[in-house]
C-alpha cells in the first residue's frame, strides 16, 4: 500500500475545504478510483467536477490511468493535485439539447410565419417539406405537376425545410447511438453557447415564398436544379454518417482509446466528417442564396476548421511517424 495525498491545485476547493486528503492506494489504483474516494469524503464534490493532475502540472490525467504508470512505483508516498471544474453537464446532453433546438424552432417559423413576419407565407418548393411525397408520386400527382399545376409551389419535395429537419434528426440519432465521447462532461454554461436559432428567421420569410420574384421563374424553382442539389446534399449527409461510424469502430465501448482512422474520406483528410458537413451546408447556401444561411455556413466552416486544425496537430503529435504525412486536416489537398 502507498499513501496518496491529494491537494487543491491552486485556490481552495469550496466543496472540499478539508483538503489535502490522504488515502491508502495500491499500484493498481486508477484515477477514477481516486475521484471516487474524494467524492466519498466530500459528497458534493462529484467526480465529474474533479480534474486530477500530477503535482504542479496542468495536464489532466485520464480516468483509466493507473497511478503506478505516472508516479514513482518505488516511492512510499505519492502526491496529486485536484481542481474543481465547476458544475458540469454531459456531452451527450449538450448535443441532444443543441440539436433539439432547430428541430423545434424551424417548424414554428415554417408553420406559423404570420407570428414573425406579420403575413401568411405561401411556401415555395425551396422551402417546402411534404411528408406524403412518396404517396403523391405513386398516385400520379406528378402528372398534374408537369402540366403546370400551381400546386407545385406548395406541394413539392423536402428541400430546405426537410434538409434541416433530417440533418438535425440524424444528429440526434448519432448522439444517442453512434458517438463515443473523449470526455464525459463539459461546463454547463456551454450549453447556451452551443444552442441557437440558426437561420430559421431568414429562410422562411416572404422573400423566399412561392410568389416572390426571387423564386418565380428562377433557377430556384427549377425542378432539375433542386433535384441535383438534393442528390449532392444526400451524398454529403450519408458520407458524414459513414465517417462517424468509422470513428466509432476505432473506440471500444467504455474506453477513450484513440487510433488512426483509415478508409473512405480519411485517406485525404483527418476529419472528413467536418468536410462533408460543410458540403451539405454549402449546398443549402447555393440553393437559397440566403444571407442568413451563408453567414451560418461561413461561421460553421471557420469553427470546424479551428477544431480540425487543433485535432490534426494532436493526431500528429500522438502518433508521430505513424500518422500519414500527406493527410490534410479538413479540406482535401488544401487545408
Amino acid at each position: 500500500m502507498v499513501q496518496l495525498t491529494v491537494s487543491a491545485a491552486s485556490k481552495p476547493v469550496s466543496l472540499a475545504r478539508g483538503l489535502p486528503l490522504t488515502i491508502e492506494v495500491t499500484p493498481e489504483t486508477t484515477v477514477a478510483d481516486v475521484k471516487r474516494a474524494i467524492a466519498e469524503k466530500y459528497p458534493r464534490f462529484k467526480p465529474s467536477r474533479q480534474r486530477i493532475t500530477l503535482k504542479g502540472e496542468r495536464k489532466p490525467l485520464e480516468t483509466e490511468t493507473k497511478l503506478s504508470d505516472v508516479l514513482d512505483a518505488g516511492a512510499k508516498t505519492w502526491e496529486l493535485d485536484v481542481k474543481d471544474l465547476g458544475a458540469q453537464i454531459s456531452w451527450r446532453t449538450v448535443f441532444i439539447v443543441e440539436y433539439l433546438g432547430p428541430l423545434l424552432i424551424h417548424p414554428v417559423f415554417y408553420h406559423f410565419p404570420k407570428i414573425f413576419y406579420g403575413v401568411d407565407v405561401q411556401h415555395s418548393a425551396l422551402q417546402k417539406w411534404v411528408l406524403l411525397f412518396s404517396f403523391l408520386q405513386a398516385s400520379g400527382w406528378f402528372a398534374e405537376y408537369r402540366q403546370g399545376d400551381r400546386r407545385r409551389d406548395t406541394w413539392m419535395s423536402a428541400y430546405v425545410y426537410a434538409f434541416t429537419m433530417l440533418h438535425f434528426l440524424k444528429r440526434e440519432l448519432e448522439t444517442l447511438y453512434v458517438h463515443r465521447f473523449s470526455h464525459d462532461t463539459m461546463p454547463w454554461v456551454n450549453i447556451f453557447r452551443n444552442s441557437g436559432v440558426l437561420f430559421a428567421a431568414d429562410i422562411y420569410r416572404p422573400a423566399f415564398s412561392a410568389t416572390s420574384p426571387a423564386i418565380v421563374n428562377s433557377i430556384r424553382s427549377n425542378e432539375h436544379f433542386l433535384w441535383a442539389c438534393t442528390g449532392l446534399w444526400a451524398f454529403a449527409e450519408i458520407s458524414n454518417l459513414h465517417t462517424h461510424l468509422t470513428v466509432r469502430s476505432l473506440r471500444p465501448p467504455g474506453t477513450r482509446r484513440r487510433a488512426i482512422p483509415y478508409g473512405y474520406g480519411f485517406n485525404l483528410v483527418s476529419f472528413p466528417n467536418y468536410f462533408f458537413e460543410i458540403v451539405g451546408w454549402v449546398v443549402i447556401s447555393v440553393m437559397t442564396r440566403s444571407i442568413g444561411v451563408s453567414i451560418f455556413t461561413a461561421v460553421a466552416t471557420c469553427t470546424m476548421g479551428l477544431w480540425a486544425a487543433k485535432k490534426h496537430r494532436n493526431y500528429k503529435k500522438e502518433f508521430g511517424k505513424e500518422y500519414p504525412r500527406n493527410r490534410k486536416a479538413m479540406i482535401p489537398f488544401i487545408f
